[in-house]
């Protein structure tokens, strides 16, 4: 049963793992498409602040999921 509830976990976690890395794939494009003419004083784009926040989300999520791993390695000793 624990071993269930572990898979389901990390699977989870690997769907937003994969998600993030998604949307952030997507903003970087959208942004490079966006900042050829425009001018970097005017600061980050939209884009750019997705691409980073979902940079940080695919970490969290990446750490969370390692996290569980360790639990149920533990646990299973």
């Amino acid at each position: 049963m624990k071993n269930a509830i572990f898979a389901v976990v990390i699977i989870g976690l690997m769907i937003m793992v994969v998600y993030s890395l998604v949307r952030g794939i997507v903003a970087f494009l959208r942004s490079y498409k966006e900042d050829l003419g425009r001018d970097p004083s005017l600061g980050p784009s939209e884009n750019q602040l997705l691409q980073n926040k979902m940079m940080m989300a695919r970490i969290k999520w990446q750490a969370l999921a390692i996290v569980v791993v360790g639990v149920a390695l533990a646990m299973a000793h």
